[in-house]
């Protein structure tokens, strides 16, 4: 008869199972739909395309620009930078939370041992004659405890978990690629002020040969004392110039030698003038942007997030239904300790609900709801500020490579306007007030240009950023359990 029973409420407890393993509570997760143009508005007619072969498309966008001390930069964020290291230690925290909520699909069993010596009082209630005052009792027992999840609670919290992880790799890209983008412009920064610095040494040389003629011709008592002193006047101060720039570049130094993960003490940069205009920038679809920024990625995977989160309040207002047994060895002495009339078991089910809590699971419930809503608008508002970034910087492209050739022309027309001043200055037909009107000018000028060029390349370096430099979504890490860890080095733009 006992075994009838225990078959009867084995199976009862399977049907049950059976029954709500289905049954879990929660909205199915989409992807909301937002609003992406067909075309990039400020993309000139003859923008380079996207092709699957484009460097950009490979993570390494940085090689675009064919520049091998930039590229070793670049490498050293992946290994040293500490930023990007606490990044990868957050991931992997929100990882280990995975197996930490996925633990509650599985029983929970607990075992000890114990020996406790005991005397009781004589003059106890239930005291007799013939109970013992003094006793050992000697216990080994083994307890399990399992509630199934019949409405999806533990379901909907790995579900959440492992979206959070998701999330969190994406921001540990989205990271990556900000210091690439960041040490990419430092560097530019650094080169274009060391044309700067070359420009102005150049015109300080220039300036030495223009003093030196005005001295002689004052010798020679064909120019004034008043052109010796502005010839003066003007080499030191394009000197002084030239010193100044070095304040800057060692800034732009200090601060490459930080997200290289080195100390700015030990960290230089050779002197290298950078002239060269940046190049094109393959640009892709609008609707890929979506599958390439890895900051519209983690904020998608919020929106799963929260999604679960609906899912888990929603359970809340289902009983929480325990499965549960112990069963061991006691005795009073360690000779027939684990025998079989020592042993002892027990097993049951139990259901809990809560039946009135004062709107606690409601309000639960709301706030699940309007957090879910929160993570669907910031993603809404990340794409269109992606779309943003990525207008500002074609048309800063655009707009400044005009600027340039105009520019250019203009360093021109001031270079021939100096000769020109120069050789009227050398005839004695002007004085020397011309010729440093014409310097100031030209220099004025070029130094114009090369900022122009700073310019452009740090846009360059802005667009790749937002086009998401090269990364996919296919590249998130599936987060599974059962995968190989991370590598200590988190590679850059490549996915995990």
């Amino acid at each position: 008869m006992t075994g009838c029973r225990r078959t009867a409420i084995s199976g009862l407890l399977l049907g049950v199972a059976a029954l709500f393993s289905g049954c879990a509570v929660g909205p199915r997760y989409s992807k909301p739909p937002a609003t992406v143009p067909q075309t990039y508005k400020e993309a000139p007619e003859n923008w380079k395309s996207a092709q699957p072969s484009d460097q950009i498309a490979r993570g390494k966008w940085w090689e675009l620009f064919q520049d091998p001390q930039l590229n070793s930069l670049e490498e050293k964020v992946n290994i040293s930078n500490q930023s990007l290291k606490a990044s990868l230690a957050q991931f992997e925290q929100a990882r280990a939370l995975i197996r930490f909520y996925r633990a509650d699909y599985y029983p929970t069993v607990t075992a000890g041992t114990s020996d406790v010596y005991s005397r009781v009082s004589q003059n106890r209630a239930i005291a007799s004659a013939f109970s013992k005052v003094n006793y050992n009792d000697l216990t080994l027992p083994v307890s399990v405890s399992w509630e199934p999840d019949f409405f999806g609670r533990v379901r909907h919290t790995v579900e959440s978990a492992r979206a959070n992880a998701q999330a969190s790799a994406g921001d540990m890209e989205n990271l990556s690629l900000a210091l690439h983008s960041d040490l990419a412009v430092d560097y530019f920064q650094l080169r274009t002020l060391d044309a700067e610095e070359q420009l102005l040494k150049d015109s300080v040389e220039a300036f030495q040969r223009a003093l030196e003629l005005t001295q002689n011709r004052y010798q020679g008592g064909v120019a004034s004392g008043v052109d010796v002193a502005q010839a003066q006047t003007e080499l030191e101060t394009t000197r002084a110039q030239a010193i100044d720039v070095q304040v800057a570049r060692a800034q732009f130094e200090h601060a490459i030698a930080v997200l290289v993960g080195e100390p700015a003490s030990s960290f230089s940069l050779p002197y290298a003038p950078w002239n060269v205009p940046p190049p094109p920038i393959p640009l892709g679809l609008p609707s890929d942007l979506l599958e390439r920024r890895p900051d519209i990625a983690a904020a998608e995977r919020r929106i799963a997030a929260a999604n679960a989160q609906i899912g888990i309040a929603r359970a809340n207002y289902f009983p929480s239904i325990t499965i549960s047994g112990s069963g061991g060895f006691e005795s009073s002495t360690i000779t027939n300790w684990l025998s079989g009339p020592s042993g002892f078991a027990s097993a049951g089910v139990s259901a809990l609900i809560t039946a009135f809590d004062v709107g606690r699971r409601r309000a639960i419930s709301e706030q699940a709801t309007a957090a879910y809503n929160q993570t669907v608008a910031n993603y809404r508002e990340t794409i269109l500020v992606s779309f943003q970034e990525v207008e500002d910087n074609l048309s800063a492209l655009r707009i400044l490579e005009s600027e340039a050739q105009t520019q250019g022309a203009a360093v021109t027309a001031a270079r021939h306007s100096l000769d020109l001043s120069t050789n009227r200055y050398k005839g004695g037909v002007v004085t020397y007030l011309e010729v440093i009107t014409a310097q100031n000018t030209s220099l004025t000028n070029e130094r114009a240009a090369i900022d122009i060029l700073r310019r452009r390349l740090a846009a360059s370096v802005q667009l790749i950023q937002a086009l998401g430099g090269g990364w996919n979504v296919s590249n998130l890490p599936s987060v599974k359990l059962n995968t190989s860890p991370l590598p200590t080095q988190p590679p850059s733009n490549t996915g995990q």
